[in-house]
């Protein structure tokens, strides 16, 4: 009857215990933030138009924030930069990134390097178009056919947290590769 009782009283303890134990409160989210602004890195090619060739296109409409990697953000490194170039297909859609130093990134700065691609991957553009005008007899300006054309991007995107907040932005540059 004795243990009994005693049972019944670390029972009864154990539940009061875990009624007044309270809630922890959730863990702060992360969230980023992106800005562009275009740089052009030395040696930049471009596409070289010929008389009566005018291009348009190649501005980006969908833009994805790169995520700042969870499991860097409670130990908060000091800001790192990505270069990435991103190769443009004729339709617009960023079909490879390619970012400096990746082979002998460590594993830390590939988690920066994988949200890069990630985001990156989802980018989408309109078509680089190059039109091809002339003239009829009556001095008329018409397009007579049109192209699109691959192109490529150099970014830099840059990582920071602050007291386990984390923004992102990115520096862009545009080079039209042939």
């Amino acid at each position: 009857m004795t243990r009994l009782k005693y049972a019944w009283s670390g029972l009864l303890l154990t539940l009061v215990g875990c009624a007044t134990t309270p809630p922890l409160p959730p863990p702060p989210s992360a969230t980023g933030e992106a800005s562009w602004r275009a740089v052009v890195p030395p040696g930049t090619t471009r596409y070289q138009l010929a008389l009566g060739e005018v291009s348009s296109g190649g501005t980006p409409f969908q833009r994805v924030t790169p995520a700042y990697p969870p499991s860097l953000l409670a130990r908060c490194p000091p800001p790192q930069e990505v270069p990435a170039l991103l190769i443009v297909d004729g339709q617009g859609k960023v079909g490879e990134v390619r970012v400096t130093g990746e082979a002998q990134a460590d594993a830390g700065r590939h988690a920066f390097i994988d949200a890069v691609r990630v985001a990156a991957l989802q980018w989408q553009f309109s078509p680089l178009t190059i039109d091809h005008w002339a003239a009829d007899a009556d001095g008329n300006s018409h397009v007579v056919d049109s192209e699109t054309k691959p192109f490529s991007l150099s970014y830099v995107f840059r990582f920071e947290c602050h007291g386990g907040k984390s923004s992102v932005s990115t520096e862009a540059s545009r080079a039209a590769h042939p």
